[in-house]
């Protein structure tokens, strides 16, 4: 099937968007020659600056296949930024669906007319500490299996350096000059999968496959290597939030062990409403 035409809108954001694109950044693109020129495919992108869906999508719209993305459907109802979304074809993904394969159906039906569909696989800004793709989430694997299109692995570096990630003041750094750097590698080989039952294990692996495609074309950009294992987000939460628990016990013991004895008639509580109440609520977090 023909790529999708361009359209007014997609014009209309490159002609407010790519100037300063233009002016501002140096721009560092490799693999092209991987973007399929006819027929519906998947990309799956790495995340690690506000800045970087513009970087993206600036290298996919000169491939001349125009990138749909799928975007809280919040931003798709009312005001500019939602006139643009919805103009340029953009997809919106309900996520109070309960059904992750009917939230993601859009995406199914424009990769079946043709069209190019981009994936934060990682669901949002990258939480590892030197900025490598985290552990994805599954929506891009259920997709690909679905439709077995091609999944073409995109990864980018440059934006973070004009804004870092979860910086205090979201400033642009434009000086020096940066160098955006995007690199699309080959189609991921997913045909292992093709026609198994889409269950959480199988799902898992496809998603970890994509995310190791995405985060070699990273090192190979960075020019380093990659880590040994996908940061995983949830996994560091819960143990930060041990050593919080372990550390406040821990207190809590040299408290009491300073502490001097009390008398056997003393009227004073051993245990005071504070500590008590911290007691209980350390008690309560471990439960949870």
């Amino acid at each position: 099937m023909s790529r999708r035409r361009i359209g007014f809108w997609y014009r209309l954001a490159a002609v407010i968007c790519k100037p300063p694109l233009l002016v501002l950044f140096k721009r560092d693109w490799l693999g092209m020659e991987h973007i399929p020129a006819d027929g519906g495919f998947i990309t799956a992108v790495n995340h690690n600056s506000y800045l970087d869906p513009l970087s993206y999508a600036h290298y996919q719209y000169n491939t001349g296949r125009v990138p749909r993305f799928l975007a809280k459907a919040g931003l798709f109802k009312s005001g500019f930024v939602g006139l643009m979304m919805r103009g340029t074809g953009q997809i919106p993904v309900y996520r109070e669906t309960t059904d992750a394969a009917t939230a993601f159906r859009a995406a199914v039906s424009a990769i079946e007319k043709g069209e190019c569909v981009a994936f934060y696989p990682e669901g949002t800004l990258t939480r590892d500490p030197e900025l490598w793709p985290m552990q994805g989430k599954t929506g891009a694997a259920r997709v690909a299996l679905l439709t077995k299109a091609p999944v073409i692995p995109v990864a980018q570096w440059g934006a973070n350096d004009a804004m870092p990630p979860y910086a205090k003041e979201k400033k642009l750094s434009l000086l020096p000059r940066k160098t955006l750097r995007v690199k699309a590698g080959p189609p991921v080989d997913l045909s292992a999968y093709y026609g198994q039952e889409p269950t959480a294990e199988v799902l898992r692996a496809v998603t970890d496959v994509i995310m190791t495609a995405i985060t070699e074309q990273l090192a190979d950009l960075r020019g380093e290597p990659a880590p040994s294992e996908p940061y995983d987000w949830r996994k560091a939460i819960a143990r930060e939030r041990r050593a919080a628990r372990e550390a406040a016990k821990a207190g809590q013991g040299a408290t009491a062990a300073k502490a001097p004895a009390e008398p056997a008639a003393a009227t004073e509580p051993a245990v005071g409403p504070q500590q008590a109440r911290s007691t209980q609520q350390a008690q309560e977090d471990e439960s949870k």
